[in-house]
Parts: structure tokens; sequence; C-alpha cells
């Protein structure tokens, strides 16, 4: 019979386990997949076990484990191009342009808050980890070369020192100001806003508006919802469009299948989300159609991502395989 882990491994996993969450964060904002951060997670893990006799408490575990994980980070971004948006590949496009389907690994994915946001976290660390994932915050940080994404991650969500960031990435002090004064010089020309608060009463009701007026496929109650720079994207489709107009003239046109949609509930990159459930199931039932992830400036929606892979996302959020009919 194989035996077990010897005792101080397996009290070194129990005390990995406790950091799993947090460092699927981490590695999801290095990486903008949640699939690839829970594989960097688990080769941290095993990478840690790996070299137990190494770490001789002059650090942290969890800094240990972040040094690990940052590192396999930076090897998976040298061997692939960074996650895009359809709104970063050009411009919008006409309503009846090519849906043009590209690959899923070559997007930004969405994700669970639940498997990135520790429960134990204080009511602070939340709002700066909710607002680190936030879609558009993930894709800038895309165009960041490895190191660079790192050395602000480590210093402005974690709260390195920046003689911590140059001892975990191996670098001095001077080069690991150098590439933050970089990074914060390339974010500021992205299309990052101002860090949000939770949901005020008024942006909530906004939420509740939208739920009632795309699941009544009220395309005059919902458009007044959207901001008039509003973009609506697809992904894997590269086809994306502007506009409250063109948001109506596609949900009433190619997007008409949707009518007749219901909507479930889940929480996504610190924003609300829902899974769409569109008729045409057997007996009545609607099937999974897309991850909805809303983005919310002021008092209008700014943002409509709807995430087409729902073979793989719906499981991942937790939700059904179907809804019965009504």
């Amino acid at each position: 019979m194989a035996e077990g882990p010897s005792p101080a491994p397996q009290a070194a996993l129990l005390a990995m386990e406790e950091h799993r969450t947090a460092l699927t964060g981490h590695c999801y904002r290095m990486l903008g997949s949640i699939a690839e951060a829970e594989d960097a997670v688990q080769e941290t893990f095993v990478r840690a076990l790996g070299h137990l006799e190494h770490f001789e408490g002059r650090s942290s575990a969890r800094t240990w484990l972040y040094r690990i994980a940052t590192h396999r980070c930076i090897d998976v971004l040298q061997e692939r191009a960074h996650r895009v948006r359809p709104m970063e590949l050009g411009p919008p496009g006409p309503l009846d342009a090519p849906l043009g389907e590209r690959p899923g690994e070559e997007w930004l994915e969405p994700v669970p808050d639940a498997l990135v946001v520790p429960s134990h976290a204080t009511p602070s660390e939340l709002v700066m980890m909710r607002q680190s994932i936030r879609l558009a915050f993930v894709a800038a940080l895309q165009h960041l070369p490895p190191r660079q994404r790192a050395a602000l991650l480590l210093t402005e969500v974690l709260d390195w020192s920046a003689a911590e960031v140059a001892d975990a990435l191996e670098l001095t002090v001077p080069a690991v100001n150098s590439a933050l004064q970089r990074a914060r010089a390339t974010l500021a020309t992205k299309d990052v806003s101002t860090p949000r608060e939770p949901l005020s009463e008024t942006q909530a009701s906004l939420v509740d508006r939208y739920v009632d007026a795309f699941e009544r496929y009220d395309m005059a109650a919902l458009t007044a919802l959207l901001h008039q720079e509003v973009n609506m994207s697809m992904p894997p489709l590269a086809l994306w469009v502007r506009g409250p107009e063109q948001v109506a003239l596609w949900m009433e046109g190619r997007g008409a299948a949707c009518r007749g949609s219901r909507l479930v509930p889940v929480s996504a990159n610190g924003a609300p989300a829902f899974g769409q459930y569109k008729p045409g199931g057997p007996d009545g039932t609607l099937t999974p159609w897309a991850l909805n992830v809303l983005e919310i400036e002021g008092e209008r929606i700014v943002g409509l991502n709807y995430f087409l892979d729902a073979k793989t996302l719906f499981p991942r959020f937790g939700l059904p395989p179907f809804l019965p009919a009504r």
C-alpha cells in the first residue's frame, strides 16, 4: 500500500491551502485566465512541497508562496501573447459584419469573485481585491511586460515594499522603481476608470431594472439604462458594437433569439453578473447561453460583456445546467 505524505509535508500542504484563494487572485491578475491561474497555483504548491528544505523561515510562508507563484506566472507569460477584449482588436463593427470567432485562449476570461477574493479579508482588503479584478483593470494589466505587471501587483495590491519586490523578482530596488514608473505610465494611457466602491442604492436599482428590461426584452427600457458610449462585446466573437442604438438594433436583429431569456445572478470580476438562459431546450426548458458581466459608472451601464462559452463558464460559476419552463 502506498504511504501517505509525511507529517511535515502534510502540515505544509494544509498551511498552503489557507492561501489558495488569494494566490489564485494574484495569478488571475497576472494571467487574465482563471484556468491558467488555478494551474499556476497548483504548480506553486507542487514546487513548494518539493523544496521545503530550502525554506528557512527567513520570510513568511505567504511571501514565499507569492514569490513562487509570481515566477510561475512570468514563465507562462513568456510563452504566449497577452489576452485581450474585443474592443482592443479594432473599432466597433457594423451590425452585419462577420462575427470573427477566435480561439478561447486569446480572450480575457471572467472570474467568480469567490475563487479569488478570500472570505476572511478585511473590509478594506475586500474593496481593493474586488477593484483589482475588474475587467478593465485586468485587461490593462495584460499590456504590461511580465515583470512590470508583477511589480505593480505586488506593491499596489499586496502592499509590498520596493525592497521586498526586488528580492522576490531578483531585481535591484532602482530597477523595481523604474518598472513601477513605466507600468503606471502605461496604465495611464488605458481606459481604466477610477476604482469604485460597492454599488450604491441607485446602482443596485439600475441592475434590477436591467434584469427586468432584459427578461421582458424591452429595448426601450434597456437602452435608457445605457451610457451613450456603452460597449457591447461577445467573446469569443471579435465583433463588438458601441452605443445604445446599436445595442438595440443588435438585440432586435441578429440577437433576437435571446428574447425570452432568464437571468440568474452571480458575481464576477467584482461586478454584477448573470447566467443567461435562452429558450429552446427540451420540454420548454431554458439552456445556458452566456455569462453577462455588467460594467457600471455613475448611474449608467458602460459595458455589456456577454461571454458565450457557457459550457465552460456555467459550471465554474456554480450555475445549473438548465432552467425549467416557467
